[in-house]
């Protein structure tokens, strides 16, 4: 049976139009070429936008930062005036105009008094060892006695002791002295301080060395960590809280009190001389005192450093005070 023609057509092949799609439905899907050029130079602007506006915030920043805290009517604490990085220090900080609170374990010693001779009236000695809860409230209320009409800006914990042995050589004793000096001390000097720098929105300040010496680094990360955490809890007063860390610096200050092999030797009991020979520990203490040889003699990167953290509007929250190659693997330890 034959079907109609009209059914034939419609089953048998389907009927194509010949018509181009219009231009109109071309550009309801596709971007006309205009369109894309747009696109292209915003997408080429954008990193270009970016940078300059990393640029602009450097130097805004840069602007701000560059401002330098004027010291006349505020006062600065620095503990361990004696010698070392706070006897320059507290120098410097009298040219700038500050009233300087010296912190001093001697008063009457060589060091406190070549800082009365080499400086103004406007610097004042404190005997303060740190170690003692007496000192620091007979300091503090010394210092609000005495203090200029803008209050006390900062308080530089600078004050410390070092030594050097391996971990096994070392007593108790040895890190209990270290950790009541170069960790308490400090703690025990913020907290009795933090009221008068908060009253001025001013700083805080830990010190300590990179040398990795065993009950010495344990004192100082312990410091590292009390700061950081001040760093937190002190941001919503508007007290900024930084750590100065030089590195092998020793040449530059002689503070670092070497003893000979011998000593060290005499120290160990015997189960430890049967561990350590006389000949290892005599080679363990010459690598150290060359070590300290090799050390920086120009103090004035870490005085620098130490002027910036007092002085500037944004001070950093570490100074890390050590060779380039230094730096790069400290960060490279600090995200593993």
């Amino acid at each position: 049976m034959k079907l109609p023609r009209t059914v034939m057509n419609e089953t048998a092949q389907p009927r194509y139009s010949s018509r181009r799609p219009s231009h109109r439905v071309f550009h309801r899907y596709f971007p006309s070429m205009s369109t894309v050029l747009l696109i292209a130079q915003i997408i080429g602007i954008i990193p270009i936008s970016a940078t300059l506006l990393f640029i602009l915030a450097k130097l805004v920043s840069h602007h701000c930062c560059s401002r330098e805290q004027d010291g006349s009517g505020y006062a600065v604490l620095i503990t361990g005036c004696d010698s070392g990085f706070g006897h320059l220090l507290a120098q410097r900080l009298d040219q700038k105009g500050f009233v300087v609170f010296a912190g001093c374990l001697s008063p009457e010693g060589a060091g406190a008094q070549s800082l009365v001779r080499q400086t103004s009236t406007n610097l004042k000695i404190l005997k303060l060892d740190v170690t003692s809860d007496e000192d620091v409230r007979r300091t503090k209320k010394m210092v609000q006695d005495n203090l200029p009409e803008k209050g006390l800006w900062a308080v530089m914990n600078n004050a410390g002791i070092s030594d050097w042995a391996e971990i096994e050589w070392s007593t108790v004793q040895d890190f209990r002295s270290m950790i009541d000096v170069n960790l308490l001390g400090s703690i025990r000097t913020s907290i009795a301080f933090l009221p008068l720098v908060r009253a001025t929105n001013g700083n805080i300040f830990a010190f300590f060395n990179c040398l990795n010496m065993g009950a010495y680094s344990v004192s100082k990360r312990g410091l590292e960590a009390f700061a950081d955490c001040l760093r937190v809890e002190m941001a919503s007063f508007g007290v900024k809280v930084s750590i100065i860390q030089p590195g092998n610096f020793g040449q530059a200050t002689n503070i670092l009190k070497m003893k000979s092999s011998l000593t060290i030797w005499e120290k160990l009991d015997e189960e430890r001389k049967q561990i350590f020979n006389q000949s290892y520990v005599e080679v363990a203490s010459e690598y150290f005192m060359s070590m300290c040889k090799a050390g920086c003699e120009d103090a004035d990167p870490v005085i620098n450093a130490m002027l910036h953290a007092v002085t500037s509007a944004q001070p950093k929250y570490r100074y890390l005070l050590v060779p380039a190659m230094d730096v790069f693997f400290f960060k490279i330890k600090i995200l593993t």
